[in-house]
């Protein structure tokens, strides 16, 4: 850092939702700002993501900032699930619009995050030797962000193309006549392998844990429906803040053995045509909680895989049955399930049969060799803390927080963490944002960050930092909320166990977004409970105030 190089109140890693929105707040405050995004331009993981049919699985209507009513009117949704490329587009009007891109530095890795406890500032060391210093660090980094490491046996020796749906890189032309292999079938695998299969030659899906995948159901939104809910924004915004999943909910009242066999069936059948996470999943209140329950939701949906796959060995290797419905995240797609009805698609199952290594021309399996031209790699992300540990974030007198989190993620509020003062994550772990529609928890991070900082200032302290009490009720809360749910039973990223030795923490509080805001509010209301300010602390259990607000 020079002399002329400013300090700045507010450092921001990220220009994706979470980043743009610190930014516009920052401005609204008239605090300064700097933030620094690794892409050439704004859109977080949508700028990255450009896989073919990448798209999101949360309806357009909601997953959309809320903050500016004339925002929402004047932007209109094409479809109910946009696409990569509008959803990039609408990040790009909103950067336009509020006049956002001006606060960052682009094409700009943080490589190295430090407190300086003397001058109470953050230092952010860039790749390009350059450093900048701010009061506070935010870190936007989103939770979906840093690719899982290409960990495939003997991939270094495969010779033809290799591409990674996290970034994608090819035209789907250059796929055109090959005999193709795509190894994953988690959402992005879900979305691209229908796309893939119209141009390959033959496409082979090398899968390890059969997903429920629901029919997307994509459709242009009418512009009656466009109108109803601009007509009622507002409203629906204040349904969505107080829901579970940070989307109006469907009311549904009873358990699933509390009506008939039939009945069941019936409803199950409705909920399949709705689909989206309104759908099947949410037919009933106990399908998270009880596994005979879920049991009836998860067979059902079997029971449309044998119908839709013709070859019933097909079928048998893509019927999910190592995990209950919902315990890991569900995919919807377009064509999923036909797309192996096709007589140039196979799938392996990698469970019977593992890779073993690659030559320059195919994937070598524990029960044979497949030739293929091509590599499609969908093997998912370091979620969540895989983006905050590459910012090599550290305190003297804490360490890294790689270090801090050996044994686990251990924040307060999925916002802050004991022993790194004026650091917060915008839907960090332990939020609602991984089992949400993530915008209306960015939304609510940030505002709660802000007026927090500002409570901080009119106290006269500028020193904010989690307290080792209020990071254990929280660490206390979040676990005992997700061990009365399903979500308890099962390996997946949610619990960072798709990546090699990272600790198996739940990444997420489960217990709703409406129920997270109003915890949140309260504990502004009684004066930041768990958070010290400028040495000050208010000395109450946020466990009791999680009982009240059950």
């Amino acid at each position: 850092m020079t002399d002329t190089t400013p300090i700045v109140d507010v450092l921001c890693v990220g220009a994706g939702f979470s980043g743009l929105y610190a930014a516009y707040k920052a401005a609204e405050k008239d605090w300064t700002f700097a933030g620094f995004e690794t892409a050439p331009d704004v859109g977080g993981t949508w700028y990255w993501n450009t896989y073919p049919g990448a798209r999101c699985d949360v309806e357009s209507i909601y997953y959309s900032y809320s903050f500016s009513e004339e925002l929402q009117q004047d932007w209109t949704w094409s479809q109910r699930f946009a696409p990569q490329a509008e959803i990039l587009s609408y990040i790009n009007h909103v950067a336009d619009r509020f006049d956002l891109r001006r606060h960052f530095s682009f094409n700009t890795r943080v490589v190295a995050s430090t407190w300086l406890p003397e001058a109470g500032l953050w230092e952010l060391t860039l790749d390009s030797g350059e450093t900048r210093r701010g009061r506070y660090l935010l870190a936007g980094s989103g939770g979906l962000s840093a690719p899982k490491d290409l960990d495939v046996p003997g991939l270094e020796n495969f010779t033809g193309i290799t591409v990674s749906t996290s970034r994608w890189n090819i035209p789907l032309s250059d796929l055109e006549g090959k005999r193709v292999a795509v190894i994953g079938t988690g959402s992005s695998a879900v979305q691209c392998i229908p796309l893939i299969a119209e141009v390959a030659k033959h496409l082979t899906v090398f899968q390890r844990t059969p997903n429920y995948v629901f029919p997307a159901r994509n459709a242009a939104l009418p512009n009656t429906v466009v109108d109803e809910i601009k007509s009622d924004y507002p409203a629906i915004r204040e349904e969505c803040r107080h829901s579970i999943g940070g989307i109006p909910e469907r009311p549904v009242y009873d358990k699933a053995f509390d009506v008939s066999e039939e009945e069941r069936r019936e409803r199950y059948e409705r909920a399949y045509e709705l689909s989206g996470f309104n759908g099947v999943g949410a037919e009933f209140t106990d399908l998270l909680l009880d596994v005979k329950a879920n049991e009836t939701a998860s067979e059902f949906v079997r029971g449309k895989i044998r119908q839709i796959v013709e070859d019933p060995a097909k079928a048998a290797v893509l019927e999910p049955r190592l995990h209950p419905l919902g315990a890991k995240r569900s995919c919807f797609g377009t064509d999923y399930y036909e797309t192996f009805n096709r007589p140039n698609v196979s799938v392996v199952s990698l469970r019977d049969e593992p890779i073993e290594t690659m030559t320059a021309d195919s994937i070598v399996t524990k029960a044979g060799s497949y030739e293929v031209d091509a590599i499609v790699i969908a093997i998912g992300f370091d979620a969540f803390t895989g983006p905050l540990f590459g910012l090599n974030v550290s305190t003297p007198a804490t360490g890294k927080l790689q270090d801090a989190w050996s044994d686990g993620v251990r924040t307060f509020l999925g916002i802050m963490t004991a022993g790194f003062p004026n650091f917060f994550m915008i839907a960090g772990p332990q939020s609602p944002a991984l089992a949400s529609n993530v915008v209306v928890t960015i939304e609510q991070a940030v505002d709660w960050i802000t007026d927090l900082i500002e409570h901080a200032k009119d106290q006269g302290a500028d020193v904010i930092e989690a307290t080792a009490e209020g990071q254990d009720d929280w660490v206390t809360i979040t676990e005992e909320t997700v061990n009365q749910t399903l979500y308890a039973t099962t390996d997946s990223w949610y619990r960072g166990s798709n990546v090699t030795g990272k600790p198996t923490t739940f990444l997420g509080y489960v217990g709703g977004v409406g129920k997270y805001r109003r915890m949140c509010t309260e504990l502004a209301k009684r004066g930041y409970t768990g958070v010290e300010i400028g040495g000050e602390t208010v000395n109450a259990s946020i466990g009791r105030i999680d009982e009240e607000i059950a």
